[in-house]
């Protein structure tokens, strides 16, 4: 029989690549670059602090004043902590083929159920932080193709004013963006976004490339289902009662602090598992986004008007 053991460390590594592509906010991932990770929930990042220049003086042997460079790691929790046990019956797989099926199903696990929920929860809390700040979001707003443009500016122009000229990154729910293309020929054209290695054509605005975002994700508060509570069984995310749609949602390429991290993954064969003649899986997933309070303002959001119900025939 292959090595259980080793096959899992492969598909841990190979599934820790995978959710960074599978997620449409895996750009964030490349801030936490010199993040320390040890297993767990518990992640060391790096802060420094260095001295501003001071006056050469050439009067002076050696005419440079000393400055100080200050480096230490702040200890963060991932307060995410999600998971799933899954089983295959043996009959469904041949004695070598368990391991490699419960791979196939993690990655597609990974595609459509936790890539989604991440996604969601980072663009809410970024949502969030912009919403404590008056000048940093605009709500209810309708988007239409003759102001659009003016309202992607306008939020553009809120981060530049704080100071911060680098790369800013805009997600665009489909409504938003199909206002968008309407006047696009004269004011837009794309750019190349990469996102750990792979280049993608996006659209984008004064430099600005726009990420297509669907609305299952762009919205400004979830809920985690818990996969016990009744109704809650299925497990995933939903929109909380008091959630609202995001519109488009500005970020500054390198103010998320973005962290995902598969835990120990466990994959144990049909002569290991004392709860039935089945292979079994065990997925278990940490990860959180934070944003320094430095950073606060260069995050802006425009949201829409909640959806209301359609009234039900008497």
């Amino acid at each position: 029989m292959p090595n259980i053991i080793e096959y899992t460390k492969l598909y841990e590594k190979k599934l820790d690549e995978h959710i960074l592509q599978a997620m449409v906010t895996g750009w964030m991932d490349s801030n936490a670059g010199q993040v320390q990770y040890n297993g767990g929930n518990e992640v060391k990042v790096p802060i420094m602090t260095i001295d501003g220049l001071a006056n050469y003086d050439r009067s002076q042997s050696g005419g440079y004043v000393g400055g100080d460079v200050n480096l230490r790691y702040q200890t963060l929790t991932m307060t995410q902590d999600r998971g799933r046990s899954f089983t295959i019956d043996v009959r469904d797989v041949d004695e070598t083929g368990g391991v490699l099926m419960i791979g196939k199903m993690m990655k597609e696990f990974q595609g459509t159920q936790v890539a989604p929920e991440i996604d969601a929860y980072r663009l809410s809390k970024l949502a969030q932080v912009a919403m404590k700040h008056k000048d940093n979001n605009e709500s209810g707003y309708t988007p239409k193709s003759d102001d659009v443009i003016r309202k992607v500016k306008e939020g553009i122009k809120k981060i530049r004013k704080t100071g911060y000229s680098g790369q800013l990154v805009i997600h665009m729910n489909y409504d938003t963006l199909n206002e968008f293309e309407m006047v696009k020929p004269t004011v837009a054209n794309t750019v190349t976004f990469t996102v750990n290695g792979v280049e993608t054509r996006v659209n984008q605005i004064d430099g600005c490339p726009i990420i297509p975002t669907t609305d299952n994700k762009m919205i400004t508060e979830i809920t985690l289902n818990d996969g016990k509570t009744a109704g809650q069984e299925a497990g995933g995310f939903a929109p909380t009662d008091s959630a609202v749609p995001i519109n488009f949602l500005i970020v500054a390429q390198t103010t998320p602090l973005a962290i995902t991290k598969i835990d120990t993954m466990r994959i144990f064969d049909p002569n290991t598992n004392q709860k039935a003649n089945a292979w079994l899986g065990d997925y278990r997933r940490h990860h959180d986004l934070w944003v320094l309070e430095n950073k606060e303002k260069t995050i802006y959001v425009n949201t829409g008007v909640k959806a209301t119900e359609p009234a039900k025939a008497k």
